[in-house]
């Protein structure tokens, strides 16, 4: 089963001025400050993929200011990408029983996916669904398809990935999701079918070519492979890309 994982923060747009305080001895109006700032560090940092400062900064915002929601998410996420899901999950809980979010709700749930422990999953996901004001329902949704697919529940779960297609028509990560349910269920006329639609809208779009070479090959269609991989060479511009697809050739000419 294809895996995407994507995570959102509700990051806060703060001040970047510089800040050298502990937090120790401050008015409350300064301690705050400080912790916004020491946060807003810490998320520049874990954007600029330096996971080394995106502690530091994020640690410090949390001893100035314990039991921020929002720190608390953000050290989570930190602990993921470092591979310490223990970690991880500690935090969100800790943060959930500060404040429960929509986006917490979401973020937890996508980890319990990776765990595999689809039914907690479920329950965080619906959760996040209650609150009609959370801007990334469409996330929490495909991720709460995978949560269903995981419990062998497929017509659930191409429901939900068909709501976050309707939520948001602009992304193309649910119907790529349930693309690769319909693989996973061996209905591979639709998923081709699927694939083909997003290539037709996106030609450079490599997770739906790479499923859908998937395909082809499973049904001895080599060279029609091939013909999907030259359109996408002729369009693509990244080098990496490029040099992947035209492997991609030899090895598909090999099977002719």
């Amino acid at each position: 089963m294809m895996r995407l994982m994507y995570f959102f923060i509700p990051f806060i747009l703060l001040s970047m001025a510089a800040c050298q305080s502990s937090g120790h001895h401050l008015s409350p109006e300064k301690t705050i400050k400080s912790a916004k700032i020491h946060f807003q560090l810490g998320i520049n940092a874990l954007y600029g993929g330096n996971l080394p400062k995106a502690f530091e900064e994020l640690m410090r915002s949390n001893d100035i200011l314990p039991k921020q929601p929002d720190v608390l998410d953000a050290l989570a996420y930190a602990w993921r990408a470092r591979g310490d899901n223990i970690k991880a999950e500690s935090l969100y809980k800790e943060s959930l029983a500060v404040h429960s979010r929509a986006s917490t709700e979401t973020n937890y749930g996508s980890l319990l996916v990776a765990l595999k422990r689809y039914n907690e999953a479920e329950v965080h996901f619906r959760i996040a669904l209650q609150d009609p004001r959370y801007q990334k329902q469409y996330l929490t949704l495909i991720n709460l398809g995978d949560a269903l697919l995981g419990q062998n529940r497929f017509t659930d779960a191409i429901a939900s990935y068909r709501k976050a297609s309707l939520i948001n028509p602009a992304q193309n990560i649910s119907k790529l999701r349930e693309a690769a349910a319909y693989v996973h269920a061996q209905r591979f006329n639709y998923a081709q079918a699927l694939y083909e639609g997003i290539l037709n809208k996106e030609p450079n779009n490599r997770p739906a070519l790479e499923g859908l070479i998937a395909i082809l090959v499973q049904q001895h269609q080599p060279s029609t492979a091939r013909q999907f991989l030259a359109n996408y060479i002729e369009k693509e511009k990244s080098p990496l890309n490029r040099a992947w697809a035209n492997d991609e050739m030899i090895r598909l000419g090999h099977m002719l």
